[in-house]
């Protein structure tokens, strides 16, 4: 590298200095000025160079080059009289030039390495094979995928001529003819069937710069054709669905182009299929953004997008979700719905008063306490049924929180400002349970009240009614549910005429349906109806992990019911409580700590292991029978001796529950329907206490 002495440091100076510097061009070793304040020299200083402030210190010097960068045309003369035979003398502003010459030139280099790299990445990237040759038929580009489907090795092939490496090719009559041959079938040696285009390259001013064959296997193609058949096929098929349908829908292709209406869409937005077909998901839309364009970008569904469409602008609200086959986003279809001013403002009217009324689902899903991988899926499947119209069933023993399940699920629904109906089918009596869910016309029945009665299904329109302990119903309203359920309509109880309802269903139990239909016990056709949307809340010990959490929830709404200040749980409570099974789930757990609680002095703000109440494992129910009698009496009859152990053996039952009928039936393994009816039966009623759980 050439050394360089550079004369002047002013702010030209430095800026030649730096640049010099930085393109490392030449060797700066010296700089000099006369001003030792100079710009230049500070930061010649700076990069370890040396500087002086006399220039002819160096004339004698046998330096390669001086740089002249004062501007003074005494001192290039002087300097040129003074200087070293082999030395050149450069005026500043030529090796200014000459560095910007040179950087300019690294960063064309630059340039072309990257285009010239991302040329080859397409070239190489393409599913298609390519071959371009000169005009003497030599090659000079062979991809990759030429080289998969030939055989031949890329690298041997570029220099040799086409003939060398395709005998049967025709890509040299290209060269002759000028002429783009597309889809032309040919055999490769190999065996292999190609499809192949060959295309004359030619530059602006008409020369022949050579040709490009583009080609792939067969096979492909043909496979391609077949899914393009298919895809036909199914089109045809959806358009006809489509077009059957009263609902306006509309369809877009992955890249948001109109590809199908149906006439319900025409009719409402008044737009033709030459205004659609073919064109960007906006055009219809006169305000508001295309959801189809947003389904496209998030792959999620949109639902009740308010916006206006058509020449019209017509107002309505738009569904739209995305098409995936496969895997691949092939596109969106979307259901719009008029809405009228009059609707929209009842609608919004309704809503109001509704929420000032009441809001009847208390809980939402904040309220849920689940730290376990079991309790969190439960309540992930909770919310995105939420957002379903499907009909929900909740499964799960006694006390695991399936009625929070369902305030949350109403509450995170689009029906949320609407009723939620809470009822209990197996405390209401048969004869009742029918007038009560359907409701009753006038002079149904004696004591029916004049102008007759909404049920609870009518009063839940719009909104959201739960079941519980839907497997208590009986046959005849398992079947009358069901056609509720198909038709949305119930027919009141002395009524003929059905009324149009819209609730949104969610069921629970605790019983073992499934064994319930094969006793016969409950009909298939409304557990598939009913099972559509299944979520099972796992029982307190099995997600053993959440009762902490649990505990400090429920710690705050008992100090509240008893006005206390418990603040915590030492670590021997939270052993006892995690060592015990809990039968009765979280019911069992906030009564043992209601009890803990009222036990507890004042003063004391936490539970201790000694406040919890002796926890023991429920005893199995045979053990009652120890206590029994079962010796034959010669004066009663078997049936006789069966009642009176049968009454012996609820009664005991009973006393070992405290009176709890629904731990009681549980035990018993009888419905709570069952056990009302055998209590009334043994003349048992009057002697429980109300403990129902």
């Amino acid at each position: 590298m050439q050394q360089v002495v550079i004369i002047g440091a002013g702010k030209g100076g430095k800026a030649l200095i730096k640049r010099m510097v930085e393109t490392k061009m030449m060797d700066v070793m010296l700089v000099i000025d006369k001003n030792e304040h100079a710009p230049g020299l500070k930061y010649a200083k700076a990069q370890g160079i040396q500087t002086a402030t006399n220039w002819r210190e160096i004339t004698n010097q046998n330096v390669n080059i001086i740089i002249d960068a004062t501007g003074s045309n005494e001192l290039m003369h002087e300097l040129q009289k003074e200087k070293h035979p082999d030395t050149t003398i450069i005026p500043g502003s030529v090796a200014l030039l000459i560095s910007e010459l040179v950087e300019e030139k690294e960063v064309l280099i630059a340039r072309l390495k990257e285009e010239t790299y991302k040329q080859q990445t397409i070239f190489n990237s393409t599913n298609d094979g390519m071959i371009v040759i000169d005009i003497n038929e030599r090659i000079i580009l062979f991809n990759k995928t030429a080289e998969k489907i030939t055989g031949f090795p890329r690298k041997k092939a570029i220099g040799l001529k086409i003939k060398e490496v395709i005998p049967s090719t025709k890509l040299g009559r290209t060269l002759k003819t000028r002429e783009v041959e597309t889809n032309q079938e040919q055999v490769l040696e190999n065996g292999l069937k190609i499809i192949t285009t060959r295309i004359p390259l030619i530059d602006e001013s008409g020369n022949l710069l050579g040709a490009l064959s583009l080609f792939k296997d067969i096979t492909e193609v043909v496979n391609l054709a077949e899914e393009v058949t298919n895809l036909k096929d199914i089109q045809m098929m959806l358009e006809a669905i489509i077009q059957s349908s009263e609902e306006a829908i509309s369809v877009v292709d992955e890249e948001g182009r109109g590809i199908l209406i149906n006439r319900a869409y025409t009719k409402l937005t008044g737009l033709t299929e030459e205004q659609v077909i073919g064109k960007p998901a906006t055009a219809d839309i006169s305000e508001g953004e295309s959801m189809h364009m947003k389904v496209l970008q998030t792959r999620r569904a949109v639902r009740g997008v308010r916006m206006k469409v058509g020449p019209a602008k017509k107002d309505v609200i738009v569904n739209v979700a995305p098409v995936i086959v496969s895997g691949k986003l092939k596109g969106s279809v979307g259901v719009i719905h008029d809405v009228s001013e009059i609707k929209t403002l009842t609608t919004e009217l309704n809503r109001a008063r509704q929420i000032i009324r009441t809001l009847e689902a208390k809980y939402s899903f904040e309220d849920i306490i689940g730290v376990s991988d079991e309790m969190k899926m439960a309540i992930e499947q909770a919310k995105l049924g939420a957002k379903t119209p499907a009909t929900v069933l909740l499964r799960g023993e006694s006390g695991t929180g399936k009625e929070l399940f369902a305030h949350a699920i109403h509450n995170a629904s689009d029906r949320k400002f609407n009723k939620f109906i809470r009822v209990n089918c197996a405390a209401i009596a048969e004869n009742l349970l029918e007038s009560e869910l359907f409701g009753y016309e006038e002079g149904a029945f004696s004591g029916a009240k004049r102008g007759g009665k909404r049920g609870f299904f009518e009063e839940a329109n719009n909104g959201s009614i739960f079941l519980d302990e839907i497997g208590e119903l009986s046959a005849n309203m398992q079947a009358k549910l069901l056609r509720v359920l198909q038709e949305n309509e119930i027919v009141r109880v002395g009524g003929t005429k059905p009324t149009s309802v819209n609730v949104r269903c969610i069921a629970a139990t605790n019983v073992n349906i499934e064994k319930a239909m094969a006793e016969g016990l409950f009909r298939e056709d409304l557990y598939y109806r009913l099972n559509r949307y299944p979520i099972s809340i796992p029982p307190l010990r099995d997600r053993k992990e959440d009762i902490p959490a649990l505990c400090e929830r429920l710690l705050r709404k008992l100090n509240q019911d008893y006005g206390r200040n418990i603040e915590s749980l030492k670590s021997q409570a939270i052993k006892k409580l995690m060592e015990y099974n809990w039968p009765g789930n979280v019911r069992e757990l906030e009564n043992v700590l209601g009890r803990a609680i009222i036990f507890m002095e004042h003063h004391e703000t936490a539970i201790d292991g000694q406040h919890i109440p002796l926890l023991q494992q429920p005893a199995k129910e045979a053990k009652i029978q120890d206590n029994i009698s079962i010796v034959h009496n010669n004066s009663e009859t078997l049936a006789e001796a069966v009642e009176r152990v049968e009454a012996e053996v609820i009664k005991k039952s009973l006393e070992q529950h405290e009176y709890n009928r629904t731990q009681t039936a549980k035990a018993l393994g009888i419905s709570l329907r069952s056990l009302y009816y055998k209590m009334e039966k043994y003349n048992l009623a009057n002697n429980s206490m109300q403990h129902d759980s």
